[in-house]
């Protein structure tokens, strides 16, 4: 067997180092960071202990990596709401789909954790601070005031309007990550009557 070339050893680097990843993000999402110990990690990357000190230090090290790429990407689907087809109201809903997916949980679960618990790195407090829900109104303000010029959303203060529709979102991620017994997700059309005007 002929030893591996540089290009083969960067790619079994990057493979390895996503899937520590995606298992870190399984286990902070559902325990948080002080709740975490590396040997958690280690065993659900179905990886040696010491193994995953070669490509994360820590596990602030890597929480704080995960929580970076999770606001990066829900920074980039805000903004790419913009170049979705349609109008206002087709935009909010694609964007609406996207934020109920359920392949996000985790990612939901992660930032959610990153906001609510104690003993989190500065470097992630840094980052709440910068993505904050501010952020996201702002960057939504453009695509509702367009749809109240087209007459598809309700006349009223968009701030107030956007963060309430933000709001329940983040409620109703909470309720479908939780499983509650008898909870049914409201389809998407219904959450869009909020902001639409009766017709």
């Amino acid at each position: 067997m002929s030893p591996l070339n540089k290009e083969q050893q960067h790619q079994i680097r990057d493979e390895r180092r996503e899937q520590i990843m995606s298992a870190a993000l399984k286990v902070f999402a559902r325990r948080g960071i002080t709740g975490t110990k590396m040997s958690m990690i280690a065993t659900e990357a179905e990886i040696s202990h010491g193994l995953l000190y070669h490509y994360f230090a820590s596990k602030e090290e890597l929480f704080t990596t995960l929580v970076e790429r999770a606001m990066i990407a829900s920074d980039e689907a805000m903004q790419s709401i913009y170049e979705l087809p349609g109008s206002p109201i087709d935009k909010i809903r694609s964007l609406t789909h996207d934020m109920l997916d359920e392949g996000g949980t985790d990612y939901f679960l992660l930032i959610h954790q990153a906001r609510t618990s104690d003993g989190v790195p500065v470097k992630v407090l840094e980052l709440m601070k910068q993505y904050s829900m501010d952020n996201y109104v702002k960057q939504l303000q453009s695509v509702f005031r367009e749809g109240q010029e087209a007459g598809e959303i309700v006349n009223g203060d968009l701030d107030e309007m956007i963060s309430s529709y933000l709001s329940v979102l983040s409620g109703l991620m909470v309720l479908n990550v939780q499983k509650i017994g008898g909870y049914q997700h409201p389809r998407v059309d219904v959450l869009l009557r909020m902001i639409s005007p009766d017709k």
